[in-house]
């Protein structure tokens, strides 16, 4: 609907500014006169130049609106996530910058050529803009106590309201399809905002058009899941058009993305998980949050369970707690569906997760 607006509002501006244009030439600059494919019809050339010049003016303005919203909006992201502290020292130092400019400006009207003079001041301005703002934030850098505003005002605020802002994470297509990321943040273990990347949404479309209907099924389900954490209250999700042309691995997108906005990485993808961990970005693995709050066994421990298959191992069987730890149970392939009191042996930790050895208590 925005889009649509937005068209229609640049088509409107295009063929105003075509009519004044072409009003403009015919009977100002006589240019009937001098280009020949215009004819002795006033009213067909008035048409000639509105449609001339409404494409010239559509395509010049639709390219001016397309790169400064995309200027401004690098440059919003930029300073949202930057402390509102250095914000306020850098827009101080901006004030500063200008005034001086403006001081220093004073001086060149004394020079007769305008044209000289106005350009000398633009760039004068330009540049102690830049400096004030350069050196009020390095300044702000330096100081040896920062006053972080956003933890003030939680504290001024903490009697009145429970919802604090945390850290910002970033999605990853594998935490999304995994599903448990809407639980997590129902038990208030994740707040904040999360942002979702629309190269991560592109391909989780890809994997619901999937021919086979497994994938297919993780695929919706992940827009399910995405949808359900809309509607919390303690998480805001943002869907965010920020790209990275110049790489085409959505990993790597998501890192580089993450590394801007000073974010967290959500994921259960290993390999994502020591990768981001190389570059020392913060990585919160969803399966290093299931085995962490998975009950402890320690050597020496008894409990009763059922024996489900063979092992892959001579004489072993398998069973399985109810979190879905893996048993392996010594002399125990012959007693496959049957229950017995087993007592651990020892305990196995693996990235995949968490694996018990046990043995048949006699």
């Amino acid at each position: 609907m925005k889009n649509r607006l937005l068209k229609y509002a640049l088509f409107s501006l295009s063929i105003t500014f075509s009519v004044f244009t072409a009003i403009w030439l015919i009977n100002y600059e006589k240019i009937t006169d001098r280009i020949s494919f215009l004819s002795s019809n006033l009213i067909l050339n008035y048409f000639i130049l509105i449609v001339l010049f409404g494409i010239i003016y559509y395509v010049v303005i639709y390219l001016i609106v397309k790169y400064v919203y995309k200027w401004v909006k690098e440059i919003a992201d930029i300073i949202l996530n930057q402390p509102t502290t250095k914000v306020i020292f850098g827009t101080v130092g901006l004030i500063v910058g200008v005034i001086l400019a403006f001081l220093i400006s004073r001086a060149y009207t004394f020079i007769q050529n305008n044209l000289f003079s106005t350009i000398l001041a633009t760039v004068t301005y330009v540049i102690f803009g830049y400096l004030g703002i350069v050196v009020a934030s390095r300044r702000f850098s330096e100081l040896p106590v920062k006053i972080d505003l956003s933890k003030v005002s939680s504290k001024k605020s903490n009697s009145s309201k429970s919802h604090t802002t945390t850290c910002s994470k970033v999605l990853d297509t594998s935490a999304i399809i995994d599903g448990r990321i809407a639980e997590i943040c129902k038990t208030g273990f994740l707040e904040g905002t999360i942002y979702v990347p629309e190269f991560v949404l592109k391909e989780l479309r890809h994997i619901a058009d999937s021919e086979d209907d497994l994938t297919r099924t993780k695929g919706r389900r992940g827009f399910d899941i995405i949808e359900s954490l809309k509607e919390l209250q303690d998480v805001k999700v943002v869907i965010t058009d920020k790209d990275y042309q110049e790489s085409d691995e959505v990993d790597l997108k998501l890192l580089l993305l993450a590394k801007d906005i000073g974010a967290s990485v959500v994921t259960t993808d290993y390999n994502l998980n020591k990768v981001a961990s190389l570059q020392n970005i913060k990585v919160l693995n969803v399966n290093d949050l299931s085995n962490a709050v998975k009950p402890n066994a320690i050597p020496g421990e008894t409990f009763e369970t059922e024996i489900i298959k063979k092992g892959k191992e001579h004489n072993q069987g398998v069973a399985y707690l109810s979190d879905g730890t893996m048993i392996v149970i010594e002399s125990a392939a012959d007693k496959v569906g049957q229950k017995h009191i087993v007592e651990v042996t020892s305990i196995l930790q693996t990235p995949a997760g968490r694996m018990i050895f046990a043995k048949i208590k006699e």
